[in-house]
């Protein structure tokens, strides 16, 4: 179990600022974006646009690995405009 944090863009379409959702273990990020948008798929139109953060490091959404422990925070941020 992990807990999601949702910024801007992200956190209008999934309605909430944070949860905890159960995930596996091992995943890749491109999994764990597949297994948020099941629950929230609303944010299935910011995908291209996404990056997440595990354990405050920013991963993009691809093959990578993540072994995910317990706990662990999973930040989702969309591009952010402004100055």
């Amino acid at each position: 179990q992990v807990s999601v944090l949702y910024f801007a863009r992200s956190a209008e379409l999934a309605g909430l600022r944070r949860e905890s959702l159960q995930v596996p273990r091992r995943v890749t990020a491109l999994q764990l974006w597949e297994e948020i948008v099941k629950v929230h798929p609303r944010l299935a139109v910011i995908r291209d646009q996404v990056v997440f953060a595990v354990r405050q490091e920013y991963v993009l959404l691809g093959d990578q690995f993540l072994v995910l422990e317990p706990g662990d925070e999973v930040a989702i941020i969309p591009p952010i405009s402004g100055g």
